[in-house]
């Protein structure tokens, strides 16, 4: 059995972003999917490795991690090289700012549970759902532009790939999924895209899951 078992979904944004990091790093892995539009999330099996009921869940070294920015920080921790995160202190804090911008900012508003209650709860249309999706990616997708501008080169944040493409590939992904204008952030898009063409990110994509439809 593989050393790494990762418990995921094909289109969930946040095994996404694990994804490209495990293979970014080289590292071998076994997926182990849970279908969130039938709720295998909280199947009592599934529960027992990872309490909260949410994709991914890392199994490693004998140990399970929940989180994906727990787990990606312990990815980086745990194989060095290559890289995703600068040396520099300061320039690591601000990579570590974009990923959180993108990771607490947008993705929680937006993951399926949310816009489930929406609809459930209170009942929500889906022009009004869609009006929320587009809220919360624009609000952040404007605020990370900015820090692109300032801080990005052929990628998010220099001409290095960096942890803050692992979380941006996967909200572009979802971005273009949900049919939200990106023209207003030609700068974002263009390091997205950059990054998604290389190998790693490829092999993570979505639909070239062993469990995507």
């Amino acid at each position: 059995m593989p050393a790494v078992i990762l418990h995921g979904y094909w289109r969930s944004s946040a095994s996404y972003r694990v994804r490209i990091a495990l293979a970014f790093k080289g590292i071998a892995f076994e997926q182990v999917t849970h279908d969130l539009r039938r709720g295998e999330q909280r199947d009592p099996a599934y529960l027992s490795v990872a309490p909260h009921g949410l994709v991914p869940a890392l199994e490693a070294d004998g140990t399970v991690l929940i989180e994906s920015p727990a787990i990606l920080e312990w990815i980086e921790a745990r194989w060095p090289e290559p890289a995703l995160l600068p040396q520099d202190m300061d320039d690591a804090a601000v990579v570590r700012a974009m990923c959180a911008l993108l990771a607490c900012e947008i993705h929680p508003l937006n993951n399926l549970r949310v816009l489930n209650e929406l609809r459930r709860e209170f009942g929500a249309s889906e022009e009004q759902v869609q009006a929320w999706i587009a809220r919360w990616i624009g609000t952040g997708f404007e605020a990370l532009e900015a820090l692109i501008a300032q801080h990005g080169g052929a990628y998010a944040f220099g001409d290095t790939v960096t942890l803050a493409d692992c979380y941006l590939v996967p909200q572009v992904f979802n971005a273009r999924r949900f049919g939200i204008d990106l023209t207003p952030f030609p700068r974002l898009q263009a390091a997205a895209d950059a990054a998604a063409s290389l190998p790693a990110f490829e092999a993570a994509h979505p639909d070239n899951q062993p469990d995507a439809d």
